[in-house]
């Protein structure tokens, strides 16, 4: 017998244009509710992988990990079960298109980032001061093109 172990997920902070991707999900848990790019890892994949491959097929944009925000771990995050969750920051590239598990995307400011799915708000609110940091230098490549 198997024993009984949390599933390994994973959640993208994706920075697009200056803002924040966030998809609504479309299916249960949290129907129609905002929240980062993300979910499961498959076996034999790499959870930075996994990160890339969960924001293309959710967004259609390919991204550059920056950093690793944390890992999320409380048994109650995911009403399905118990899962554990690598989070990472990261920048985006492409054309923006909901896909597979999104209904839809959105573009948020730091600022006006809605209730979120899961404990998303969390990590957005962990990673902040590393969003503003890559959101100025953006702002300073931007200003001296």
């Amino acid at each position: 017998m198997r024993p009984v172990t949390p599933l390994l997920t994973v959640d993208a902070l994706v920075i697009f244009k200056g803002k924040i991707v966030l998809i609504r999900r479309k299916n249960p848990p949290f129907k129609d509710k905002f929240a980062l790019p993300g979910g499961f890892v498959e076996v034999g994949e790499t959870v930075e992988t996994a990160a890339a491959r969960e924001a293309k097929e959710e967004t259609g944009l390919d991204i550059e990990i920056m950093k690793l925000i944390g890992v999320y771990s409380d048994p109650s995050r995911d009403p399905r079960g118990h899962t554990v969750s690598v989070c990472f920051l990261a920048k985006g590239n492409g054309n923006i298109k909901a896909g597979s598990d999104a209904k839809d995307t959105g573009l948020f400011s730091l600022n006006e980032i809605p209730e979120l799915a899961f404990d998303h708000n969390r990590i957005v609110e962990d990673a902040r001061s590393d969003i503003n940091g890559i959101l100025s230098q953006m702002q300073e490549y931007d200003d001296a093109r």
